[in-house]
């Protein structure tokens, strides 16, 4: 049985100009120790998704398919039951930390809090535990600075220290939603790897979220690309890579710097920008900004087509866009 088998998952979002669906339909599975990573742009409903992973939507959202943890489905579950899961069998490490620790509380207490809710160990035990945790994630002098609050760390620190919360209590699925944003490229990378080899090292499944297509192709085994609430391209990371069988994954290659590319070279873009989710085609979201858009595209969802490799697509021009990247 999966760790996580989520199922035509829809999330409907309220807005000022009426109701919104930011997840359209979504499917995936994960397995215990898998990796997978979502990629997309902005708005594409990457960070939606995990936070319906985790019961961390507004009230007003209105959630319907399925989300099945280790057999037990988490859509509906009230919120003792999903308090039970949340940064126990599931951690997160959020995008901003300076926004995800509270700047009152010393670091000890923060990090100890999710040992003392659910492992229930005492406050002495709860800060030994903290220390051996931050110890982990490479913070120096540890000791000496259980008692300090988060303005007094650098922004990689204060993300060691978002990691050693979501870590405390050895969960089953570790979610990073972003969680190199505003660093550095060297702290990037350590983070990066940071995080890699405490998943190697527990055996925790990962979902990576990131604008990075770099990040992504070296972190994670399969993936999702997703647009407008919707997944156009998953599979293996190495097989999406290889075949980029969508439009829009195509565009998100095409946009990446060259190495080597000739001074004042412009990048390619991607026509127009990302809609508002309330003005999406009720067919396939990518419809008129991709070139080879028809007029059914805008009114039939496209089904999944099995490619080789496990590896699926969902467009019903593949054939006029495979015709086109062979002519190229």
């Amino acid at each position: 049985m999966p760790l996580l088998e989520v199922d035509n998952l829809h999330v409907q979002l309220q807005t000022q100009r009426g109701p919104a669906e930011a997840v359209r339909g979504i499917g995936f599975t994960l397995e215990r120790g898998e990796t997978m990573g979502i990629v997309g742009e902005s708005g594409c409903g990457k960070s939606i998704t995990v936070q319906s992973l985790m019961g961390l939507l507004p009230a007003s959202a209105k959630v319907t398919g399925s989300i099945r943890f280790d057999g037990s489905e988490l859509v509906g579950l009230p919120e003792r039951a999903m308090c039970e899961i949340r940064g126990n069998r599931i951690g997160m490490i959020f995008q901003e930390p300076m926004t995800a620790l509270n700047p009152v509380h010393t670091i000890a207490r923060q990090v100890g809090e999710p040992l003392r809710l659910h492992r229930g160990l005492s406050n002495a035990d709860a800060r030994k535990d903290a220390l051996a945790l931050l110890e982990r994630v490479g913070i120096p002098d540890a000791a000496s600075r259980l008692d300090a609050y988060p303005h007094q760390f650098s922004g990689g620190q204060r993300q060691r220290i978002g990691i050693a919360m979501a870590l405390a209590c050895g969960p089953d699925l570790l979610i990073a939603d972003e969680p190199t944003t505003a660093l550095d490229v060297t702290i990037q990378k350590q983070i990066l790897e940071l995080i890699q080899s405490l998943v190697a090292e527990r055996g925790m499944a990962l979902i990576l979220i990131s604008h990075d297509l770099g990040v992504i192709a070296q972190n994670v085994s399969k993936m999702l690309v997703m647009y407008g609430g919707s997944v156009v391209e998953s599979g293996p990371t190495a097989a999406v890579f290889a075949e980029r069988a969508h439009p829009y994954t195509q565009g998100l290659f095409a946009a990446r710097p060259a190495l080597g590319a000739p001074r004042g070279l412009k990048l390619a873009t991607i026509k127009g920008s990302v809609p508002e989710l309330v003005d999406l085609p009720v067919g396939c979201p990518f419809a008129g900004r991709c070139r080879f858009t028809i007029d059914d595209c805008h009114t039939t969802r496209p089904p999944a087509t099995q490619m080789p490799h496990n590896h699926q697509v969902r467009c019903i021009r593949l054939e006029e866009v495979a015709a086109q990247e062979a002519g190229a």
